[in-house]
């Protein structure tokens, strides 16, 4: 009974993903940056982190154009607003937020030449990282807040598209 419902289906991953047979190939077009603000490598790592979480949880070979499941976008969005007010130094002070929060934006368009249900175009994915202003530097964890917020942002998408979640 088990072995039935295991190999029954024939294409899902122990990683979420639902993948027919016949999809063999990924293509990516660069996620370009349009955000105002954002250190330089943003769209760079975010290109690189996509394409390795695909290669590393799926079995599809990554190609340059035409895959068979397509993903492209633009990164949208990068700001940094207070979330948690503090009363720390007074009215003089100019620390008047005790967090700052980090969100960043990506749209995202995903196309699959066999099955297109689940086909998107412009979806808005988003995610943020808290910091306290106080204690951590933004420019010091730039990097390692973006690849935090990446992270949950590509798993999104992972998810939005061959995971049919």
């Amino acid at each position: 009974m088990i072995t039935a419902v295991i190999y029954g289906c024939g294409v899902y991953s122990f990683t979420g993903a639902s993948i027919s047979p016949d999809i063999k190939t990924i293509s990516f077009e660069n996620f370009y940056n349009n955000s105002p603000l954002g250190p330089s490598n943003m769209s760079v790592l975010f290109n690189e982190k996509i394409k390795d979480y695909f290669e590393k949880n799926t079995s599809l070979t990554i190609i340059e154009e035409n895959g068979d499941l397509q993903f492209d976008g633009s990164i949208e969005d990068f700001s940094l607003s207070p979330v948690a007010p503090t009363a720390e130094g007074g009215r003089n002070s100019q620390f008047f937020s005790g967090l700052t929060r980090l969100t960043i934006r990506v749209n995202a368009t995903y196309f699959n030449k066999y099955d297109e249900q689940f086909n998107y175009e412009n979806k808005s994915f988003s995610f943020y990282r808290d910091f306290d202003q106080n204690n951590e530097d933004l420019s010091s964890n730039e990097q390692d807040f973006l690849e935090e917020i990446f992270d949950q942002i590509i798993l999104d998408i992972f998810n939005a598209s061959v995971a049919n979640w």
